[in-house]
C-alpha cells in the first residue's frame, strides 16, 4: 500500500496521544497534540490547510484540512461519538479535491477509531477529463 509506512507511524501518533489525553476533549486540543506529535517524529506537517473546490472550473469555496502531513497524506479529526458515513465523505472530497491521494480518518471518540482512504490520481484524471 502507497505510503504504508508513514501511515502506521501516523496511527501510533494517533494512539499515543489518544491514550494520553483521553476521550472528552474539543477536537482542536486533539488536533495540536497530535500537530506537535508528528513534528516530534519527524513529519512536516500544516494545520488549517486551505483547498480549493471547484465547479465547472470556477472556484466556489474552501475546505480547511485538519492536518496535511508530508504533502502526502490528509488528516481529518473527529472527536465525535462515532465515526459516520458523512466523514469519510468528507476525507473522500478533500482527497478529490488535491493531488494526494490517501487520507485518514482519526476519531478521538469513546473508543479511539480510524479508517484509511484512497483516492487514486488516475480517478481524478478520469473525473475531469
Amino acid at each position: 500500500m502507497k505510503y504504508e509506512d508513514k501511515t502506521q507511524r501516523i496511527i501510533q501518533a494517533f494512539y499515543k496521544v489518544y491514550n494520553t489525553l483521553g476521550f472528552g476533549f474539543l477536537e482542536r486540543v486533539y488536533q495540536n497534540s497530535l500537530f506537535l506529535e508528528l513534528k516530534e517524529a519527524g513529519f512536516h506537517c500544516h494545520a488549517q490547510q486551505p483547498i480549493k473546490v471547484y465547479y465547472n472550473n470556477q472556484q466556489v469555496g474552501d475546505y480547511y484540512a485538519d492536518i496535511v502531513v508530508d504533502n502526502s497524506i490528509i488528516l481529518e479529526l473527529k472527536a465525535a461519538e462515532a465515526l459516520c458515513e458523512a466523514h469519510e465523505f468528507q476525507l473522500i472530497n478533500y482527497l478529490k479535491a488535491t493531488e494526494i491521494e490517501i487520507g485518514l480518518l482519526l476519531n478521538f471518540g469513546k473508543q479511539p477509531e480510524f479508517k484509511r482512504k484512497i483516492f487514486s490520481n488516475d480517478r481524478k484524471n478520469m473525473a475531469h477529463g
